[in-house]
């Protein structure tokens, strides 16, 4: 499948409160529910000021695109698993009360050949309305996550998102917005990826949809033994991938250049690279990498071997699975634009949802 990159739009974020109790105001809550190739994710929250609370959430690894590379379709024993989380999601939502929300599925949803029966599925047994969303809309949801940790220094920013079935990849222009706007600038975005840059905006240089993530890449080469060459072959498949993206021969000024990226991935980088045993989101959202140390970080796995990486707390036994898939597109990327400037966003799809539904219904207020 080629990549794909149609146009659509943002908002501005804020950093997510911590979780607390549930609020007695059910009319004041939203729900997002992210279902992907590998996770099914939902949150619940409620407007706070320029953020939100969290009230409650979910995540639970389903594994829904085991076996789509080769089929095509989604299997019964995945659906199984993702309709029993669901289920929960379902819970939690009556139990709040929740009346405000938006349920999507991705990449896993959008390929498989009884994707949309599947939605049908959920909707008769749970009574939730799922809806596939465009590699677009995913990528539009993406940026929306991370505009907070724009810096005020960054003319050029690339937002990366790897998720377990596809990567998006939104480039923006900012120079001809001013340094304290930049960030509001990517609110600008909204009404599409098609913004005029003449009058003050952020302008979309350009954004891709690579059909490939970390549950994805990993099947593609499930059958090499080797575990460095596997590795080696992972990165390369998906630096040709990156052919059609306008800005990957873009000369920019190191300097001014900012990559964000979200996923569960450049988070366990992050938390490696700092030596964390137990995860802390708090150390790892905002946190800003080299190259240089994520290379050291890749490096480390490669010489962990499976066993190894198995056994590691930084990793964890979730994600040792699918870190190498992770690290092949993440080392790509960093290759083909290197950068000071990796900023960590421990925030997805979940949070773009959220922070869209409360731009649009005009709950969140803006700082003076």
């Amino acid at each position: 499948m080629s990549p794909q990159r149609p146009a659509l739009t943002g908002a501005l974020p804020k950093k997510v409160e911590p979780t607390v109790s549930p609020t007695q105001d059910p009319s004041s809550l939203y729900a997002a529910l992210d279902l992907g190739t590998n996770s099914c994710r939902m949150l619940i929250a409620q407007p706070l000021g320029d953020q939100f609370r969290v009230v409650d959430s979910f995540s639970k690894s389903v594994q829904l695109g085991v076996g789509l590379e080769s089929s095509g379709r989604l299997n019964r024993t995945s659906m199984n698993r993702t309709l029993s989380a669901i289920r929960i999601c379902q819970q939690k939502l009556r139990q709040h009360k929740v009346k405000k929300m938006r349920l999507v599925a991705t990449e896993a949803c959008r390929r498989a050949r009884n994707g949309t029966a599947f939605m049908r599925q959920i909707q008769r047994e749970t009574g939730l309305r799922l809806e596939i969303i465009a590699a677009q809309e995913e990528a539009r949801l993406a940026v929306i996550s991370c505009a907070s940790l724009v810096s005020p220094k960054s003319d050029q920013i690339l937002v990366v998102d790897i998720g377990g079935g596809s990567t998006e990849l939104v480039w923006v222009d900012l120079s001809a917005v001013a340094p304290e706007d930049r960030q509001s600038a990517i609110m600008g975005l909204r009404h599409g990826f098609e913004t005029d840059a003449a009058i003050g905006g952020a302008r979309v240089v350009d954004w891709i949809s690579v059909p490939l993530g970390v549950a994805t890449l990993r099947d593609q080469f499930s059958d090499v033994d080797d575990d460095a060459g596997r590795f080696a072959l992972m990165s390369l498949a998906f630096e040709e991938q990156l052919e059609p993206f306008q800005p990957y021969d873009l000369p920019y000024e190191i300097d001014g250049f900012q990559m964000i990226g979200t996923s569960g991935t450049i988070t366990t980088v992050a938390a490696s690279h700092l030596g964390l045993r137990r995860y802390d989101r708090t150390k790892v959202d905002g946190l800003r990498m080299t190259s240089d140390q994520i290379e050291t970080v890749i490096n480390g796995y490669l010489r962990l071997g499976p066993k190894g990486r198995r056994n590691d707390p930084r990793i964890g036994r979730d994600r040792q699975a699918l870190i190498m898939s992770g690290a092949a597109i993440l080392q790509a990327l960093i290759r083909a634009w290197p950068s000071n400037r990796l900023s960590v966003a421990d925030r997805g799809l979940r949070e773009g949802l959220l922070y869209a539904q409360m731009n649009a219904d005009g709950v969140l207020r803006t700082k003076a």
